[in-house]
C-alpha cells in the first residue's frame, strides 16, 4: 500500500515568522513550510570557544532561512564508508543552528506534536541537515519536526580542567530551550515534545532524560540504537583530555585547547581513536574500547548527575514516555566495509566473547544456534550488536518497567541492498523509514514504501499520544503494540506483515544476565 501525497495547498511561496530573535522567512512546498539554518546560539567560538552555549544575537528585518546553516567542524568518515553514509557539508563556526518544517506556521495556536531529532556520528560526525533528516514528510503527517546541530568530537565533549563538560549536550538543551519558546510560532505545542535520535543523539538523549538542566523540555522520547551505557566517568574523561592535549602537542589546559585550531583537534582525536583501537588493556578506556568512540557524555556530577542508566533505575525520567529499539545487524556496518569479518578465526571469537564477559564456549554455541551457517565473523558482529546496543537498550526497559513506566520495544530486521546485501539490518538501517526518505545510498533502490508509511504511522502516533500503537495493519499502520515489560515484548519490523514477539531471541539474551547491568543506588 502507498501512502498518497498531502495534496497542495493555496499556502504563500514564503511565510514570515516571529522568533526571540528576530523574523524569519521560510519556503513553502506544496503544504509544508520549511525554515533551515536558524540559529539557537551564538557561535562557539572565538572568546565563545569551548564555553557553554550562548543566545543568538538578534537581529533586525527578516532573516532568510532558505539554507542550511554551517555543520560543527568534524573530520568525515572512513574511505571504506565512502558511497555508504552522507557526509556534512559546509563546515563552519555558526554551527548551532536547526531547521523546522510545518504543516501549519502561525495557524493552529500551538496545537501540533512537536519532534525534534539529534543525529548520531559517534560524537564526531553529523549535522542535522543531511537529506536522510529532511522533514516534510514527517511534518505531512500532522507534526513540527526540528532537527539541530551541536558541537562534535573534543569541542563538544572535553571534560576541561575548570569542569566544563558536556558542552554538545548543553547545545541540544539551548536547541530544546529555543523550541519551548518559539514552536508555538510555527504551529506546534511546547508542552507536547518528543525528541528522537540515532545512535550517538539516542545516548544523548538517554541522558538528556537524566539531566536536572533537560527536565520539562520534552515529554517524549524515542531512542533508535542507542541507550545509557555509553558515558564516560571522570577519571576516565581527564584521561582522554589529557592524552587528547599530548596527541595535540598542548598543555591540558582551558587556555592552550581554546587556542587550538579546530583541524588540530580533530586530528588528535583521531589519532586517539586509533591508540585505543590498538591498546592491549581496552578496559583502560571504558566504553570507548575498540576505539568506535573517544569522547562520550562525562558523568561530571553536576550537568550529567549519574550514568545515564543507573539514574534511570533510580526512577530518573520515568515521567517521560519511551520508544527505544535496535536493528538486528547493528555491528555489520561496521565490520563489512572495512573486510574485518574474513579475519576473525575461531580463536579470535573466543578471545573476544571471554572479554565481554560471557563464557565463550556456551555463548559459541548459542549465538551459533540461533544464526545457522554463520561465520566465526558473523558471530562476532551478532555479540557485539547484543552488547553494544541490543542489551543497553532492554536494560533500559527493564529499570523503567520497576518504577511501571512504560517503554515499547522495537526490532528492526528489513535487510538492505547495499554491497549485495552483505550489511543486513545494519545501523542507521531505520532511519530512511523514519523520516520517509528512502533514496539515501544505504537504503538502495527498491525500499518498501509500506514499511516506511508503518513506520511514519507509529512514531507520528506516539509524538502525539505516547503509543506508537494501530488499530490493524489494513491502513498501514501497526497491530496493537504492547510495552516491553513482564512478556518482554518487542515489535519486529520488516516488509512483511508486522508482528510482536514475546521474548525473543531468549537463549541469547540469557547469555547476557548478570552483564551490562546497571548499578542502582550507586554514584
Amino acid at each position: 500500500m502507498h501512502r498518497k501525497e498531502p495534496p497542495h495547498s493555496e499556502a504563500p511561496l514564503h511565510v514570515t515568522i516571529p522568533t526571540t530573535a528576530g523574523r524569519i522567512r521560510g519556503r513553502t512546498t506544496g503544504d509544508v513550510t520549511a525554515f533551515t539554518g536558524i540559529p539557537y546560539a551564538a557561535p562557539p567560538f572565538g572568546p565563545r570557544r569551548l564555553r557553554p552555549p550562548e543566545p543568538p544575537q538578534p537581529w533586525t528585518g527578516i532573516r532568510d532561512t532558505f539554507a542550511p546553516g554551517p555543520c560543527a567542524p568534524q573530520p568525515g568518515y572512513l574511505p571504506a564508508m565512502a558511497g555508504l553514509l552522507e557526509e556534512a557539508a559546509d563546515q563552519g563556526e555558526d554551527c548551532l543552528n536547526l531547521n523546522v518544517w510545518t504543516p501549519a506556521p502561525g495557524r493552529t495556536a500551538g496545537g501540533l506534536p512537536v519532534m525534534v531529532w539529534i543525529h548520531g556520528g559517534a560524537f564526531r560526525n553529523g549535522t542535522g541537515s543531511l537529506p536522510s533528516y529532511d522533514g516534510a514528510r514527517l511534518a505531512a503527517e500532522g507534526v513540527v519536526c526540528v532537527t539541530l546541530n551541536y558541537r562534535l568530537g573534543a569541542e563538544g565533549f572535553l571534560l576541561l580542567p575548570d569542569g566544563t563538560s558536556n558542552l554538545g549536550l548543553l547545545d541540544q538543551i539551548a536547541a530544546l530551550d529555543w523550541v519551548r519558546d518559539n514552536v508555538a510560532g510555527f504551529g506546534g505545542d511546547p508542552d507536547n515534545v518528543t525528541v528522537f535520535g540515532q545512535s550517538a543523539g539516542a545516548i544523548s538523549i538517554t541522558a538528556l532524560m537524566t539531566m536536572p538542566r533537560a527536565q520539562g523540555l520534552f515529554r517524549r522520547a524515542i531512542t533508535q540504537s542507542g541507550a545509557g551505557h555509553h558515558s564516560h566517568p571522570e577519571h576516565l574523561a581527564r584521561r582522554i583530555t589529557e592524552r587528547l592535549a599530548a596527541l595535540a602537542g598542548a598543555e591540558p589546559t582551558y587556555e592552550a585547547l581554546a587556542a587550538l585550531p579546530p583541524e588540530r583537534l580533530m586530528a588528535a582525536n583521531d589519532a586517539l581513536s586509533r591508540e585505543i583501537a590498538r591498546a592491549d588493556d581496552s578496559g583502560q578506556w571504558g566504553e570507548s574500547a575498540g576505539g568506535g568512540t573517544t569522547v562520550l557524555p562525562v558523568v561530571d556530577g553536576t550537568t550529567l548527575p549519574r550514568r545515564p542508566i543507573d539514574a534511570l533505575a533510580d526512577g530518573a525520567g520515568q515521567d517521560i514516555d519511551l520508544l527505544t529499539g535496535t536493528t538486528s545487524d547493528e555491528f555489520r556496518l561496521f565490520l563489512v566495509p572495512l573486510e574485518i569479518g574474513p579475519r576473525i578465526t575461531d580463536e579470535v571469537l573466543h578471545g573476544f566473547l571471554a572479554g565481554l564477559g560471557l563464557d565463550p564456549a556456551e555463548a559459541r554455541r548459542v549465538y551459533a544456534a540461533a544464526h545457522p551457517g554463520a561465520t566465526p565473523g558473523d558471530l562476532l558482529s551478532a555479540a557485539m550488536t547484543d552488547h553494544a546496543y541490543r542489551i543497553p537498550a532492554l536494560r533500559v526497559a527493564e529499570a523503567r518497567a520497576t518504577h511501571g513506566a512504560d517503554t515499547f520495544v522495537y526490532e528492526f530486521a528489513q535487510p538492505l541492498p547495499a554491497l549485495d546485501g552483505a550489511l543486513g539490518a545494519c545501523h542507521m538501517a531505520e532511519i530512511g523509514f523514519v523520516f520517509g526518505n528512502l533514496c539515501a545510498p544505504l537504503t538502495g533502490p527498491g525500499a518498501p514504501q509500506e514499511l516506511s508509511d508503518r513506520m511514519r504511522t507509529a512514531w507520528v502516533s506516539f509524538a502525539r499520544t505516547g503509543r506508537p500503537t494501530g488499530t490493524g495493519t489494513s491502513d498501514g499502520t501497526l497491530p496493537h503494540w504492547p510495552a516491553y515489560a513482564e512478556r518482554r515484548s518487542v515489535m519486529l519490523l520488516n516488509d512483511t506483515t508486522p508482528a510482536v514477539l514475546d521474548n525473543p531471541a531468549a537463549d541469547v539474551r540469557r547469555l547476557w544476565e548478570g552483564l551490562r547491568k546497571s548499578a542502582p543506588g550507586g554514584a
